[in-house]
């Protein structure tokens, strides 16, 4: 399970310490949940004192090569770097090059249609994972838009994937029923506000998912 979109440190730790599995920071100026980077580290150092294990996971989109030097874990104290963007395959196997070895890489896939899925095969040799999110024209992501679970009931991947959009407490049983990512990224479902997560709504939703059983990394 993967709560996305913390901008304060005791939030992301207590997420952490609720049994989320990964926290993710966006670093993605046009979003409403975007935190500015001297706000980064002090979150992720929170995650990390929390609980060592949970991944933490920096989003960004189409990053330059002026800013690779910020995207090292060192400076910023994230351990996984979430490709949001339009990022081509060729251009995140230049950033594997480019980036520490021990930084795993996801790429979001934002899927408007069932033949978008197609796409995913060609990233399976440069990422560590994929996250399908559905696609939405004014924002990247953390819109609540979900997926059609009839979409996803031949996909298969090479890696393993993620499963985001409209993720709540109350959507884990259909969606677990339908298919069986590696885990589900939740964001707007368990928050009052764009970044201010409701802790009961990320509780239940840590239960729901640990119902089915812990997937590894």
């Amino acid at each position: 399970m993967k709560v996305c979109g913390l901008r304060q440190p005791a939030q992301a730790a207590a997420v952490a310490a609720l049994g989320a599995d990964a926290v993710g920071v966006i670093a993605v100026p046009s979003s409403p949940r975007w935190l500015e980077p001297a706000r980064r580290p002090p979150v992720f150092a929170a995650v990390q004192a929390s609980r060592a294990d949970c991944l933490r996971v920096l989003v960004v989109a189409d990053p330059s090569d002026d800013d690779l030097a910020q995207l090292e874990p060192g400076r910023g104290g994230h351990n996984v770097l979430q490709l949001h963007g339009a990022e081509t395959p060729e251009r995140c196997q230049e950033l594997r090059q480019r980036l520490p070895s021990d930084l795993r890489l996801w790429k979001a896939l934002r899927i408007r249609s069932q033949r978008d899925l197609d796409q995913a095969s060609s990233y399976a040799s440069v990422v560590d994972a994929l996250l399908l999110d559905a696609w939405a024209p004014d924002q990247l992501g953390g819109t609540g838009h979900c997926l059609p679970l009839a979409w996803l009931a031949d996909f298969r991947s090479d890696v393993p994937w993620w499963l985001a959009g409209g993720i709540t407490p109350e959507r884990v049983l259909p969606v677990l029923a339908a298919v069986r990512p590696v885990g589900l990224d939740a964001s707007s479902g368990v928050e009052d506000a764009p970044g201010l997560k409701n802790l009961d709504r990320v509780a239940a939703l840590v239960e729901a998912v640990a119902a089915y059983g812990q997937p590894s990394f």
